[in-house]
């Protein structure tokens, strides 16, 4: 069984006759670099927010290294909480992630969450703004950034959780080449460290 694998898959939205899958394959190894390069139509951000656990197929089984994810398994905090600790996900559109009144706890929202101490919640949330060379966006509320610095706090939180799987939804958009060319290096060097990657976008990293 591949580390990640949709099987049969079936899913439509209620307000649409049309299926966006049916019957669907999909599946991933542990530590690979997946480039989905469908176009606008094809069903990209749903099969992400499937990976993601925010929808769930009509039929068909979504497993992660061998566990079964569905709502029912995820209706449990303590199973949800272990997902998104194995699972980071950057949206398409980052907005929809930001809601904290500075940067700063923004990225240490999600390191909170999972009950580390406030000084291991410091370091990581330190690392990942230098990371992302926002430093100075620290005590910046996020609603008040450009597109671009915004993707970088989006992509800090996820980063700081430290997932296994990075499911990332055109990461490069909003992003001018400096920054794309940071994300990219990013990408390849958690990717050279183990870390599976499903990233949707043009062109490969």
């Amino acid at each position: 069984m591949a580390f990640i694998e949709l099987k049969n898959i079936s899913f439509k939205y209620e307000d649409d006759s049309k299926s966006v899958f049916e019957g669907f394959d999909f599946c991933v190894e542990r530590g690979e670099l997946r480039h989905i390069p469908w176009g606008n139509g094809k069903g990209k951000s749903t099969l992400f927010k499937i990976l993601n656990g925010l929808l769930f197929p009509s039929e068909g089984t979504y497993t992660l290294n061998g566990q079964v994810i569905d709502r029912k398994v995820l209706k449990d905090e303590k199973n949800l909480k272990y997902f998104h600790k194995h699972v980071g996900f950057l949206f398409q559109n980052v907005d929809s992630m930001l809601f904290n009144p500075t940067v700063y706890d923004e990225v240490a929202f999600g390191p909170r969450q999972m009950g580390l101490s406030e000084e291991e919640v410091d370091k990581r949330t330190k690392d990942c703004l230098s990371l992302l060379e926002i430093e100075d966006l620290s005590e910046r509320s996020p609603y008040h950034l450009s597109g671009g610095q915004k993707k970088k706090v989006a992509f800090a939180s996820v980063l700081a959780l430290n997932p296994t799987v990075y499911v990332l939804d055109e990461p490069f958009n909003d992003l001018d080449d400096e920054a794309r060319e940071l994300f990219k290096r990013i990408i390849k060097n958690l990717n050279g460290a183990g870390k599976t990657i499903i990233f949707a976008g043009h062109g490969e990293i």
